[in-house]
């Protein structure tokens, strides 16, 4: 299975307009933070973790395929603000997207003119599936367990598939959560900053709650212009644990 970072950076990206920080006037392409969306495929299935409002941008470099299924993690609009760009890939059949109540309910208000009675030529083919934590699907031959995830007072999901949890907006887990991360492998996990977030874990959260998770490799996502630059952040981190960037393919 392999994963391709199509964005790793927060709602503002990287750089941030009117920004002349350290991070926004970097000359290297990795600290140039798309949002955060990942591709998982195999070498019969595509899914796509998230299509916010860089899709256009970050999905033109790729093969031109089906995509199988798009698993959406919340509805903030940074995470799902793309569905429209979906179109092109309704030549191969509707896209099946896959959401939890409240996302569900986002996407609606969102796109009304998706989901209308009489719905005018041209616009997404979006099959929505309402689906829930703890709760299993399989698509192609990817098998998927939603998990539950806290972002403030948000619930929210991420998304295990064989080796590999992927998790974004996480600003604190349940107990009850942890047995479904056992034998991660790799762990995709969300880091803002350094300085105390609400609703949102900062490096030093995401490397405590790696070493709980116990994976091999560990990729930090969701990152701001306030984390610093990619090459100093990475340097000060333990090698398992780093800063993942834009156009980035691991394999799982």
């Amino acid at each position: 299975m392999r994963l391709t970072f199509l964005g790793t950076g927060t709602s503002c990206g990287v750089p941030t307009i009117g920004c002349q920080c350290h991070t926004c006037t970097s000359p290297d392409p990795h600290d140039k933070r798309l949002r955060c969306s990942a591709l998982v495929e195999t070498e019969t299935t595509r899914l796509l973790i998230d299509c916010g409002p860089d899709f256009r941008q970050q999905i033109m470099p790729q093969p031109f395929r089906k995509i199988d299924g798009i698993l959406i993690t919340h509805a903030h609009y940074d995470h799902m603000g793309g569905m429209d760009d979906i179109r092109p890939y309704c030549q191969f059949g509707e896209i099946n997207v896959y959401a939890d109540p409240l996302a569900r309910q986002g996407m609606l208000q969102m796109l009304p003119y998706c989901f209308a009675e009489h719905r005018y030529p041209g616009v997404p083919a979006i099959q929505l599936h309402e689906i829930h934590k703890h709760e299993p699907l399989r698509i192609g031959d990817i098998d998927i367990m939603p998990i539950e995830v806290m972002h403030h007072d948000l619930p929210i999901l991420g998304y295990r598939m064989g080796g590999l949890t992927y998790i974004t907006d996480m600003k604190t887990i349940n107990d009850e959560e942890m047995p479904y991360l056992e034998g991660t492998d790799v762990l995709v996990v969300n880091a803002l900053r350094e300085k105390p977030h609400h609703s949102h874990q900062t490096v030093a959260d995401a490397v405590s709650f790696a070493r709980r998770v116990g994976a091999r490799q560990t990729w930090l996502i969701h990152s701001s212009h306030d984390i610093g630059r990619h090459a100093e952040v990475n340097a000060q981190l333990p090698p398992d644990i780093q800063l993942a960037y834009d156009g980035q393919v691991i394999e799982v």
